[in-house]
């Protein structure tokens, strides 16, 4: 006789190995309603706790190849995604994303600065103070300005939650604020 838990962690790897839907659907409409009620106990509001539910599910099918039964009962594994994702949730309520190409824009250049030479000038300030940044704070701030990507895609990029991304430009901007404050 098959146990519950080996049922679902057969559906699961059926997800991981093949994207099979039907699997999928099952695991949805038996994890999602108990996803929703924890996050809901942690006091999230029913309407959002439904969509970060759903996340968390969207995680599931795009991770399933990531679960290891040696290591986590597929419950646990499926609440530490929600868990996760809450906190990440309550950050960007706490720290909304900044726009940083507004700030960057303020710390770089004026807007009366017209002239090659002083643009010039201005270029080579920056690229002496982004000499004192750590090589994550210079990557994030290269995906961000020069690759154009949001936040929530560098984090998904590098693999980083994404308070660790918004962590790193903050402090970047803290180093090339402090760099760049030399010159004014």
């Amino acid at each position: 006789m098959i146990t519950e838990r080996e049922k679902y962690e057969s559906l699961v790897m059926r997800v991981a190995e093949h994207k099979d839907k039907a699997a999928f659907k099952e695991l949805f409409l038996y994890f999602a309603p108990r996803v929703k009620a924890h996050l809901v106990k942690l006091s999230m509001d029913p309407r959002l706790a439904e969509d970060l539910a759903q996340d968390v599910m969207v995680k599931v099918w795009r991770k399933a190849g990531q679960y290891n039964p040696a290591k986590a009962r597929l419950s646990t594994w499926i609440f530490t995604i929600a868990r996760n994702s809450y906190i990440d949730q309550v950050r960007k309520q706490k720290y909304p994303e900044v726009n940083a190409d507004d700030h960057l824009g303020e710390m770089v250049a004026d807007e009366k600065t017209e002239k090659p030479l002083e643009q010039k000038q201005t270029a080579a300030r920056v690229n002496n103070a982004m000499k004192h940044l750590k090589p994550e704070q210079v990557e994030v701030i290269q995906l961000s300005f020069f690759e154009e990507l949001s936040h929530s895609e560098i984090a998904e990029r590098l693999q980083l939650p994404l308070g660790t991304v918004k962590s790193r430009i903050r402090l970047a901007f803290k180093t090339l604020r402090k760099e760049l404050g030399e010159y004014e």
